[in-house]
């Protein structure tokens, strides 16, 4: 009877580890997805545009004209760090949102990947 028991064994390892292997390649094709993806934001009611791929790459960025004032460059400044925070955000919700799809059910801590 052990020995029918060890052969059912072998057989539930390799169903899990192709199930394994299909969700990590599926996983593959979501982070690649995700890496073409891009997130726009704006700050200062549309002062200051950026768009970021899903790499957290830079792929435009655009400053309205009344946004660049000489006499406060700091406001520029808070402007761009604003967009950029928010551009960085926003990737790293989207990537949470499609990743977790994997992970909703193993149990895995959120945030794993």
């Amino acid at each position: 009877m052990s020995g029918n028991m060890g052969n059912f064994g072998n057989l539930n390892m390799a169903g899990l580890m192709k199930k394994a292997q299909k969700m990590q390649n599926d996983m593959k094709k979501v982070q690649d997805d995700l890496k073409r993806r891009t997130v726009e934001v704006s700050s200062g009611g549309g002062a200051v545009k950026v768009v970021m791929n899903g790499e957290k790459q830079v792929q435009s960025l655009v400053i309205a004209p009344a946004a660049v004032d000489p006499e406060d460059i700091e406001m520029l400044q808070d402007l761009l760090s604003a967009a950029f925070n928010e551009a960085t955000k926003k990737v790293d919700e989207m990537m949470t949102a499609e990743m977790g799809k994997f992970t909703a059910g193993l149990g895995l801590p959120p945030g794993l990947f």
